[in-house]
């Protein structure tokens, strides 16, 4: 009789599994039942003839293996049990039966030991039923009790090396990093305790003092002392922070065309600054907002021997010296178009980046271009550039040109822009295929914007938000109106939150132009709702005042609004996702003309690599009609 066959004989005796756990067992998938089996009769044959012909046991008189647990203890044995992993193994028909003997009888002690690991410490398994045997599978249950969680009962954590030094001797820095430490220790007394979170808590640990620019730190000492009588957990720990890294030379390599020390300045690291995480990603940063480089790395020297006066290592690969860039594209706003744009990184060899860019579309024509200085250590860079711009919709046509001046300074919470503009802008109205009724507007104006952007991604976000907010006054004069001065103010809000397995956006969108009776901006300056990124079911710029001819113009007050819901389709297609909608708003003249048109309805949406694509379609609820819109990218 073998060991299989013994098992099974022993089973006559053994009473049947407790039911104490709530849980069903579970059984483990058989993935060997296309195993090659060996003959019953086997045995028979001579030795000689067994070992050169004999193939595996049949796959039906494999084990089968039941576990009884609580369902996170019984994940955790049905992937790491012997018994249940031999079981999986492709050659499990292979076996022989003294193996498979030896890990059922291993099997209570490996499920104790696994569940110490998840803050179990007397937890009783063993083998509560076997069935079967022969030539009939054997039927193993594996029942386990965990009993009580062990918990922490008290926790001694102590910092050594440079961070204790600098903290005894009041650096207000090292005293709030030390406290921090202790307050954001992971495994206060009364959590649970198991390796996972102790191995977390550790690691947590680490990361901190390193980020904070204790680059070598590392442990001492650890220990959990446990102690099953009372179900608690005594834990000593020791960090040793190291030397704090102190900033030294700047070393740059990749560098071929552009001056290393205006590289360097832009650190913004005076010798023997702490090299803290954030503000070598900080620099990294700045690097990679001047556009002079299509990749950028900032680390340092990690030799403590150095640490007082650590190298900082910079790798960069310049971009091209000069770009060009084609595109074609569709949209339901303004339909087909070709772009081409052009950069300029280094303009007749002094530190200045020229941008031009081309769109030539069905109802839009356009050229921008922008003469900006170098990003310097504040930040900051000087900037000339220009518009011009033709519009055609089907009630009007606006040309739009614009010269500006100012200075951008991009801080990583706020984008700022201040500047000096100059507008002009002739409007008319479209009669099938004639222009009439055309009025020249003219506006000078000092101006501010501020764009703050707080989310998860900038290309994709689903947490966070981002608000838009500009300001301007100035002087406008038109061919039919009057001088006078104005003001102007307008803000975008867009908040995305996840709810649930929901991805929630929300947008609120404001704008209202003061001027004195019969004085007029130019169209730019005023504003149009309706289109993509804004009121979906109601075409580009109409939901706007009506002149006495007919015809569309912008309006000095602006709401827009608008709610949507997404969910991604299926597990199978993450990155594409349905969506439904409500948008609301228009533009007027006065509060009481400010009625929002209504749109809503369905669409899917792509998260590309590059960049979000959306396909929707709307109903217009004042039109009484739907609409197609495609949209590529975020709107910020």
């Amino acid at each position: 009789m073998g060991p299989l066959a013994a098992w099974a004989q022993a089973a006559e005796g053994v009473p049947a599994a407790p039911t104490a756990s709530a849980s069903a067992p579970a059984v483990v998938p058989d993935t060997a039942a296309s195993a090659p089996s060996a003959p019953a009769d086997a045995a028979a044959e001579p030795a000689s003839a067994a070992a050169s012909d004999a193939a595996p046991p049949p796959a039906a008189a494999l084990p089968r293996l039941s576990v009884d647990a609580p369902g996170d203890l019984r994940a955790l044995l049905e992937n790491n049990l012997d018994l249940a992993r031999a079981l999986k193994l492709p050659e499990a028909g292979g076996l022989s039966d003294a193996e498979w003997s030896r890990l059922i009888a291993a099997a209570p002690a490996q499920a104790e030991d696994l569940a110490r690991t998840a803050g179990y410490f007397n937890a009783q398994a063993r083998i509560t039923q076997l069935e079967g045997g022969g030539a009939q599978p054997l039927r193993v249950t594996l029942s386990l009790e965990p009993g009580p969680t062990v918990r922490i009962g008290r926790v001694t954590l102590q910092i050594q090396g440079e961070l204790y030094d600098l903290a005894e001797e009041g650096q207000a820095d090292a005293q709030a990093l030390r406290q921090q430490l202790e307050q954001q220790w992971a495994l206060p007394p009364g959590a649970r305790f198991n390796e996972d979170a102790w191995g977390s808590a550790k690691t947590a640990v680490i990361a901190a003092l390193r980020s904070a620019g204790y680059g070598a730190a590392s442990w001492a000492g650890t220990a959990a002392e446990v102690d099953p009588q009372t179900n608690q957990v005594r834990i000593f720990a020791v960090a040793d922070s190291g030397p704090l890294y102190r900033a030294g030379e700047v070393q740059i390599s990749g560098l071929q065309r552009h001056d290393p020390e205006r590289i360097r300045r832009l650190s913004g690291l005076a010798p023997g600054t702490p090299l803290t995480e954030a503000r070598l990603q900080d620099y990294q940063e700045r690097l990679r907002k001047t556009g002079l480089f299509d990749q950028v790395t900032v680390s340092m020297d990690p030799d403590p021997e150095q640490a007082g006066h650590a190298t900082v290592l910079v790798q960069v690969r310049e971009s091209q010296l000069q770009t060009a860039t084609t595109a074609l594209g569709i949209s339901t706003s303004t339909g087909p178009r070709a772009s081409l744009e052009h950069v300029h990184r280094q303009l007749f060899g002094y530190p200045l980046t020229a941008t031009n860019k081309f769109v030539w579309g069905k109802s839009e024509q356009s050229w921008n271009g922008e003469l900006s200085t170098y990003l310097n250590e504040h930040l900051q860079r000087d900037l000339v550039g220009g518009q011009v711009d033709r519009l055609f919709t089907d009630e009007d046509m606006v040309i739009s040109q614009r010269l500006r001046v100012g200075r951008s300074t991009e801080h990583p919470v706020v984008e700022r822009l201040d500047y000096l503009e100059l507008d002009t802008s002739k409007e008319c109205t479209r009669d099938g295929g004639q222009y009439i009724n055309c009025d020249t507007l003219k506006a000078v104006s000092a101006d501010t914007d501020r764009t703050w952007r707080k989310v998860d991604s900038v290309l994709l976000p689903t947490t966070g938000y981002t608000l838009s907010a500009q300001f301007g006054s100035g002087l406008a004069d038109g061919s039919a109106t009057r001088r006078g001065v104005f003001g102007r103010a307008y803000g975008r809000l867009t908040m995305y939150w996840p709810v649930g397995g929901w991805y929630t956006q929300g947008r609120l969108e404001l704008g209202k132009v003061l001027t004195p009776a019969g004085v007029q901006v130019p169209d730019s300056l005023r504003f149009r709702a309706g289109g993509d990124n804004s009121v979906r079911g109601y075409a580009y710029r109409t939901l706007a005042p009506t002149t006495s001819d007919g015809g569309i113009t912008g309006g000095r007050m602006l709401f827009t609004t608008s709610v949507e819901v997404a969910h991604p389709i299926s597990d199978s297609l993450p990155s594409v996702w349905g969506a439904l909608f409500v948008d609301a708003g228009r533009a007027a003249d006065k509060i009481s003309e400010l009625k929002p048109a209504l749109g809503y309805g369905l669409g899917v949406r792509w998260r590309s690599p590059v960049g979000p694509l959306a396909v929707d379609w709307a109903w217009g609820q004042e039109d009484h009609r739907g609409r197609i819109h495609l949209n590529v990218g975020i709107a910020f």
